[in-house]
């Protein structure tokens, strides 16, 4: 069932108001309690001098109040003496700049001295708490890539790439080889000679920047590692997490998974929405909910991350301080989020924070409580859950949904690397794709190429650019229709064009060869038919030759008539990216084609989606919804009728 935590920092109010914000905490319905991710300069005030008390009491108070505590350990805030003792830690930034002591995630992965010092702090952390009887779970360091800190440009990092090529590629003839040395006379000797991809004359080979970001991936799952050792050896039966971001995929998260027990992340709907590539009009419309499918999406993604096990450790419970604009979520979000968590597999979800800050660069962040004690919307809310948790039956886990739609880190890589138009965006596509697969109230697994398909209906596959002979063997074997988005299979392993063109491998699947790409403006006319609906296409273009069924064709002043869409027994290719519309329309078709089971009605604001014995809904609009399920039907929360923003649980 579902449980529900909170992130507290003890050493921010005074020690007298702990046991009563304890009590509080448990008497809300908290039974987890995250402490310490920002304490190592608490802990450790001078090198080799320790000062554990206060968080021995910390840690004693919050456990005897009936709450498990997450230890985290504080490695994303090295302390100033380590910092004045070793300046080289300090990460450096593609202008070259040393980015200075004064906020937090201020070292670079690569720095072996830096990684010493992390083992270290961890290791004094797991030796006083391992086995302690409060500290029931662990978290590592604390969101891995916040303030753009995976790539680093120092000396280490440097080096460390360099020993990273020598490794990949033995020889530097294979080395000049992969990354094309040849096309404007960059052929090294050495692998001395390389440099990191900043501060070029004209963009790298995309093949150099791909393996930094390669290289860069490694270092984090190295650095997490270490201390996952650590904590294996001297905290044994403890669960391990890292939270990390959504939409963050400037490293593997699926390979950090592999070290850990469960994954871990932190949503914050108001700030995705205000970064989202979404028009302002459509902003506008989402301003006070977040983007529908947004925290689904990445629940879903951490699940599987996280190979089955998944919790919120840091819930948005009101406005934030961090983003371009700061609006405040409506009414009743914080408890549709906590329930939208649970119906997509979470297990915990733990609000940031209990109260909110007097002081420092946090202030504006609202918590639980206001920063004079009183209570804040999210309480009010967090007590509704609380009460209606009590209420349901047993419920089973997620269970595997019909659908599977591909995440491949490299390829998110690949396009970063060689966009080939400014405004492309992986993460828009493959949320483009699932919001027209939900909007339908389709469940759907996000998957990446290691993932077993078998008992999946249909395979999304947006854009997996880097081509991959396995996983296309595993689509050949499984059982699955499966669609192909425009530019998979674009780009071998080395950033070349596929020998017999794209799609690559991917063509054993249908008869497919692309022979053109565009990137296109927003202005651009071209359009596309599918059935009777005529829509736009949006940023991308491409001409394709084939031997299979043409199902849409563009309309354009360029080549009117050539294949949008094209299909085979097994496989669709689409040649373009669809609007909101034609995306709807091709769900439609591809769910009917794969035999997956759908809504025939398309909602914008309704979503419905079940997890094991129950089926939940929520309502993302301003109004009411109705749902459209029998008169007799057993409701846990709500009824058939949502109020705006509402949320209704029921047997499935």
């Amino acid at each position: 069932m579902l449980e529900l935590g909170v992130c507290y920092y003890p050493e921010q109010w005074p020690e007298e108001m702990w046991a009563d914000d304890a009590r509080k905490m448990v008497s809300l319905g908290l039974s987890w309690v995250r402490i310490a991710e920002f304490t190592w300069s608490l802990v450790e005030p001078a090198e080799g001098e320790f000062n554990w008390e206060w968080l021995d009491r910390a840690v004693d108070t919050l456990g005897q109040a009936g709450l498990q505590v997450v230890m985290c350990t504080p490695t994303a805030a090295p302390p100033k003496w380590l910092i004045d003792k070793h300046p080289e830690i300090l990460p450096v930034d593609e202008n070259g700049n040393v980015r200075k002591f004064g906020a937090r995630r201020h070292y670079c992965f690569s720095s072996k001295i830096y990684r010493e010092h992390a083992v270290r702090i961890a290791t004094d952390f797991a030796s006083r708490y391992g086995e302690n009887e409060y500290v029931c779970a662990w978290q590592i360091d604390n969101e891995y890539g916040d303030h753009n800190t995976i790539y680093s440009y120092s000396n280490s990092a440097h080096l460390a790439f360099q020993d990273w090529l020598r490794n990949r590629y033995q020889t530097i003839d294979k080395l000049n080889e992969a990354w094309g040395t040849c096309f404007w006379g960059m052929a090294y000797r050495s692998f001395n000679q390389i440099e990191l991809p900043n501060n070029l004359v004209e963009e790298p080979s995309p093949t150099h920047l791909l393996d930094f970001y390669r290289f860069s991936s490694d270092q984090v799952v190295g650095f997490n590692k270490a201390q996952v050792d650590v904590l294996r050896d001297l905290s044994p039966g403890r669960p391990i997490t890292h939270n990390f971001m959504g939409h963050n995929t400037d490293f593997d998260h699926y390979a950090v998974g592999q070290d850990i027990d469960f994954a871990s992340w932190d949503s914050y709907p108001m700030g995705a929405l205000v970064y989202s590539g979404m028009d302002e009009d459509e902003k506008a419309e989402r301003l006070r909910t977040g983007i529908p499918d947004q925290p689904a999406f990445n629940n879903d993604l951490y699940r599987q991350v996280g190979r089955g096990n998944v919790w919120i450790m840091e819930q948005q419970p009101g406005p934030v301080n961090w983003a371009k604009h700061n609006q405040s979520p409506q009414d009743g979000m914080v408890r549709l989020w906590t329930w939208l968590a649970f119906a997509h597999g979470v297990d915990v979800v733990c609000y940031f924070r209990w109260r909110q800050s007097k002081f420092a660069q946090e202030q504006f962040h609202a918590g639980l409580l206001l920063p004079n004690n009183e209570p804040d919307q999210a309480f009010i809310e967090v007590t509704q859950v609380a009460h209606e948790i009590a209420k349901l039956p047993e419920v089973g886990a997620r269970q595997q949904a019909q659908v599977a739609l591909v995440l491949d880190y490299p390829s998110r890589w690949a396009a970063d690397a060689l966009p080939q138009g400014e405004d492309y965006s992986s993460s828009r596509v493959a949320m483009d794709w699932y919001a027209a697969l939900s909007r339908q109230h389709i469940d759907v697994d996000i998957v990446g190429p290691h993932s077993d398909l078998d008992g999946y209906k249909l395979v999304v596959v947006p854009d997996m650019i880097v081509d991959d002979h396995d996983f296309v063997d595993k689509l050949e074997k499984c059982a699955a229709k499966v669609y192909l988005g425009a530019r998979t299979g674009s780009k071998s392993k080395d950033m070349h064009i596929p020998a017999h063109l794209p799609p690559g491998s991917f063509s054993r699947l249908l008869d497919v060869k692309v022979t053109r790409v565009e990137s296109l403006p927003p202005y651009g006319r071209d359009r596309v038919k599918i059935g009777d609906l005529l829509g736009k296409v949006t940023n991308w273009r491409e001409q394709i030759v084939t031997g299979d069924k043409v199902l849409a064709t563009f309309q354009s002043d360029f080549r009117d008539g050539s294949p949008a869409l094209v299909g085979s027994e097994k496989c669709w290719y689409g040649a373009t990216h669809f609007s909101a519309e034609l995306l709807d329309a091709l769900v439609t078709k591809l769910v009917g084609w794969a035999g997956v089971a759908a809504s025939s009605k398309t909602s914008s604001n309704l979503r419905i989606t079940r997890r094991g014995n129950l089926m939940f809904a929520f309502n993302f609009a301003n109004q009411a919804a109705q749902l459209d399920v029998p008169k007799n039907t057993q409701f846990f929360v709500g009824g058939h009728e949502l109020a705006p923003y509402d949320v209704a649980i029921w047997s499935a």
